[in-house]
């Protein structure tokens, strides 16, 4: 008799063991590469993003999410769930020799693979990777995606490339030309975007073919709308003089659209513009960047609804949470656009010696297209196709940026603001709401150790693991408000804390600035002089911060540490 009731105890926890598995949602992570923070149609765009936009009517958008203004150090903490400097990538992927700086992810930190990887979870990534400095196939790989916790992998280890020919394109841990992989042969001319879209469906497939009660997580990482501007032409026609315009003209469109969204207050402040559009030069020239560069962010959103079409097909839309949001704010940098060499026409035939099939492309910027076109950058070359590498500009960046200050690179809240868009039918009842509280990179990890049922590891390998920083979102999901002292950032000297509605900023070795991001989060009004105590009280809190999460000493990513500066 005990033993058949030992028997019926067992088979009774193996139910709720299949029931637990079966009820743990899919977790998707999509970033985009350098967009602004008014980039996509709902916060506030005119580029067409139904997709991303459909996701947002039916689940919760973020108004005040924060990243870490670049590509590196936003990868490092969103895949810790620290800050950046804690999990070794403070600057970029160059040693600094201090411990924040180390340009390679650390292993006093796990990965969101690796810790949901012991929940049951599968572990897919497509896309760009940029945590480590050994880039080389015949380099140390033990901080490549499937040494961190991932399954299979298909990307880019590099953090910049061509969208035609990338560098360092990876299949699982074997580096390959797009002509020479066996395992994806598109339809289509190969296009990055594409790849990284169709490599997301096919490993959703398999593994729900594969694995059907288990859940998976997929991190699903855009280059997009990271320079060079490189798109269909097809594409880049649907945008055929919608900007023609100039900034100021879209800019304003995009400011009142957002006021009409709530994604802003209606007495918001649109900060000033650095350019005025009649005094630009080559007017045809900028108006091609940012049709190209819409066209990017339009052949994104496209594979997301792929994404999207498969889940439903799959029955998995219901429970699975989808996240969207950006690596940094857009970016100023004028890469490709000074004249050089270079500036020109195509030429009528190729002037060099095509590449052969399967020979590696290894080089962020290539000399020549695989059919031997010479790469060409500068003024008035028109982006797009495979032999130009131009970045958009000042001027487009500050209307990406809209309506805040600066740039990718400071942590003003025009380089720091994200969209989050969170969707989950079965978990978040929140349809088309929006949430106003602040949020940052550190609290997806959180998220996903709470919802995926993981025990967060205090040691890993006789390592001692740091502890999250975040909180988890399902708290907002549930309507909720998240408990947090304060945010904090550095990078390249710039740095900043929020606590409550106030924030205080400063770029490198300038004066602290103090705004009320309740009432002006366009930073327009520096109340610094007038709050000396509020001022004091919150770069302490700064300091005692940059001391315990290996920011300090000031001035390690330059390689010379400065002097303490309040």
């Amino acid at each position: 008799m005990n033993s058949i009731k030992t028997y019926f105890i067992f088979l009774f926890i193996c139910a709720i063991n299949i029931a637990t598995s079966a009820d743990k949602p899919n977790i998707i992570l999509i970033m985009s590469d350098d967009m602004g923070i008014s980039d996509i149609g709902c916060y506030g765009s005119e580029i067409e993003t139904p997709n991303l936009d459909k996701l947002a009517a039916n689940g919760l958008r973020f108004t005040q999410f924060y990243n870490t203004a670049r590509c590196c150090p936003t990868r490092a903490s969103l895949l810790s769930g620290l800050y950046p400097h804690q999990a070794g990538i403070g600057w970029m992927m160059v040693d600094r020799g201090h411990d924040g700086y180390r340009g390679e992810l650390n292993r006093e930190c796990i990965t969101i693979a690796e810790a949901l990887k012991t929940s049951g979870y599968g572990t897919y990534m497509s896309g760009k990777w940029h945590v480590t400095k050994h880039i080389s196939p015949d380099g140390p790989k033990n901080n490549w995606p499937m040494q961190r916790g991932f399954d299979r992998f298909y990307g880019t280890i590099h953090g910049a490339g061509s969208l035609w020919d990338p560098n360092t394109l990876t299949r699982d841990n074997t580096q390959m030309s797009p002509d020479n992989d066996p395992e994806y042969k598109p339809k289509k001319e190969w296009f990055y975007t594409d790849a990284i879209s169709d490599q997301t469906v096919r490993y959703i497939e398999e593994h729900v073919k594969a694995k059907p009660n288990d859940p998976f997580f997929c991190y699903v990482s855009y280059t997009a709308a990271h320079w060079p501007m490189h798109a269909r032409d097809e594409v880049v026609e649907k945008y055929k003089g919608k900007y023609d315009a100039g900034y100021k003209v879209i800019r304003e469109a995009r400011f009142k659209k957002m006021k009409e969204l709530g994604i802003i207050k209606k007495d918001s402040k649109l900060s000033p513009q650095p350019w005025e559009w009649g005094r630009v030069k080559e007017e045809e020239w900028e108006i091609k960047c940012m049709e190209v560069y819409a066209a990017m962010v339009d052949e994104m959103d496209q594979g997301i609804g792929q994404i999207i079409e498969t889940l439903e097909k799959n029955q998995k839309l219901d429970n699975t949470l989808i996240l969207f949001l950006q690596d940094n704010g857009g970016c100023a940098e004028a890469f490709g656009r000074g004249k050089n060499k270079t500036t020109g026409p195509r030429a009528a035939e190729p002037s060099l010696p095509p590449m052969k099939k399967g020979e590696l492309q290894t080089q962020m910027i290539p000399a020549q297209t695989r059919d031997g076109y010479p790469v060409r950058t500068g003024p008035g070359v028109m982006p797009g196709p495979a032999d130009t590498y131009i970045g958009y500009g000042l001027g487009w960046a500050n209307v990406s940026n809209t309506p805040f200050r600066e740039y990718k690179h400071w942590v003003h809240e025009g380089g720091i603001s994200t969209p989050l868009i969170a969707h989950w039918p079965a978990g978040i009842k929140r349809k088309g709401e929006l949430d106003h509280q602040p949020g940052h990179l550190i609290d997806i990890m959180a998220t996903c150790i709470e919802i995926g049922g993981v025990s967060y590891p205090k040691k890993k390998d006789g390592i001692k693991i740091k502890p999250l920083e975040g909180k988890s979102l399902n708290t907002a999901f549930k309507g909720k408000k998240i408990k947090r002292e304060a945010l904090y950032w550095e990078h390249e000297g710039n740095r900043a804390i929020r606590k409550g509605d106030w924030k205080l900023v400063s770029k490198e070795n300038k004066p602290w600035e103090l705004y009320n991001i309740k009432s002006d989060r366009s930073e327009l009004n520096d109340l610094s002089k007038s709050k000396r105590d509020l001022v004091a009280e919150l770069s302490k809190a700064y300091q005692d911060y940059a001391d315990r999460a290996n920011v300090s000493p000031v001035g390690t990513w330059r390689g010379k540490p400065r002097e303490k500066k309040n």
